[in-house]
């Protein structure tokens, strides 16, 4: 891969913003390094949404993607983003969890791979070696995808933060969690032809792709201060669907090292897929916890009343 897109990756794992002003303090622990995924979240900071209500936030990116939950789980940080499957998961594991709301209430995962030909079916999997990006949730939607495909034979890697570099080098066939609205675009200007299953259209139930989420202590001691920061990125929702442009030039003010010209490219394919409000579907939850519970994602039943946030 280029060496502006490696550096910048590395930039972006290292980032960490400056606070907005305000009276009450959070930490929030991006999922991933900043991307245009995360906009209404620095449209809040940018705009003075979380300073209008009371707040400072302080932005963090993780250097491990398994890494915003356990921190999130052990109090290190008040909010982390993350995903409804693998806050299930780990629910279901005994970790003392609370979901609070949504950032987009769809899936964006995939199973990626180069467009060489030698895949176009998932049956095309059968053999390969496919790597996976957050561990404790990507390695669960693969074998879950296999299973409904019928897929019997293949080798999982775990690739990271590495999704590129491990396809445009060979070591793995495919992979199981770049989005749909970024790696492709990254790819498609590196020079990678590329293309994708949608999860959802082969057997996976629909879900909230990035979901808020906080350790119980943590949420039962600052309950007020997170819905502010809820209310606040409704705020910015709204904001970013009705102004996208404006949006847009927030989030570079805030992220200067980011690729413009992808990242706008990028935005454009995100823009659709943000939730309209943070406010998480409880039915929804439901469907994905007994899909989990059938495909051995998970060995034991999610108590969802105690999960969700019920505001």
């Amino acid at each position: 891969m280029k060496r502006n897109v490696f550096y910048f990756a590395i930039a972006c794992l290292l980032f960490l913003s400056s606070p907005a002003k305000g009276s009450e303090k959070l930490v929030l622990m991006l999922d991933w390094f900043p991307n245009v995924d995360h906009v209404p979240i620095y449209v809040a900071m940018q705009s003075g949404i979380f300073e209008k209500h009371g707040l400072t936030v302080e932005i963090q990116s993780p250097s491990d993607s398994a890494d915003p939950l356990k921190l999130a789980a052990a109090g290190h940080v008040d909010i982390a983003l993350s995903y409804q499957p693998q806050i299930i998961i780990a629910a279901s594991e005994g970790i003392p969890l609370k979901a609070v709301g949504k950032l987009v209430g769809s899936p964006l995962t995939t199973l990626l791979f180069l467009e060489k030909g030698t895949i176009s079916t998932p049956a095309d999997l059968e053999g390969k070696i496919i790597g996976y990006t957050v561990p404790g949730m990507m390695d669960h939607l693969t074998r879950a995808f296999a299973s409904i495909n019928a897929i019997e034979t293949y080798t999982m890697v775990n690739v990271g933060f590495s999704i590129l570099q491990s396809l445009a080098t060979g070591k793995v066939d495919a992979v199981m969690g770049p989005f749909k609205n970024y790696e492709p675009v990254l790819l498609e200007m590196e020079g990678y032809a590329s293309n994708y299953f949608e999860i959802e259209r082969f057997g996976i139930p629909s879900y909230d792709e990035l979901v808020f989420v906080s350790g119980r202590t943590v949420h039962e001691k600052k309950k007020k201060a997170i819905r502010k920061f809820l209310a606040a990125l409704d705020e910015a929702l709204t904001y970013t669907s009705e102004n996208s442009a404006e949006a847009l030039k927030m989030y570079f003010h805030s992220v200067p090292e980011a690729p413009k010209d992808m990242e706008t490219k990028a935005f454009t394919k995100t823009l659709p897929f943000f939730a309209e409000n943070t406010r998480l579907d409880r039915a929804q939850w439901n469907v994905f916890a007994e899909f989990a519970l059938r495909y051995d994602m998970i060995r034991e039943e999610v108590d969802l009343n105690e999960l969700i946030d019920g505001r």
